[in-house]
């Protein structure tokens, strides 16, 4: 356990930290579950729809710290090239 006074306030900062870096996470990946769904529904309208919504919230990812930007970089492309396979 932390003794010193900065380090105990340290441990409570990181704390809630974790917490927000969970949810942001969580909401990307939510978004992510949406173009998943409407590709697998076979609805490219409804796919491109989520597409545009889902690259904002990867991008907010990356700027806050929780996603790296190849990681982002990587999934918006792959989402990208199944949505453009449903022609």
């Amino acid at each position: 356990m932390a003794q010193h006074k900065s380090a105990m306030k340290r441990i409570r900062r990181d704390a809630r930290q974790t917490l927000l870096n969970h949810s942001r996470i969580a909401r990307v990946r939510t978004f992510i579950k949406k173009v998943d769904q409407a590709i697998l529904a076979g609805d490219k309208a409804a796919a491109q729809s989520a597409l545009k919504e889902v690259q904002p919230e990867i991008m907010r990812g990356v700027t806050k710290g929780v996603l790296h930007r190849n990681t982002a970089a990587r999934k918006m492309s792959r989402l990208n090239a199944r949505v453009l396979k449903l022609a």
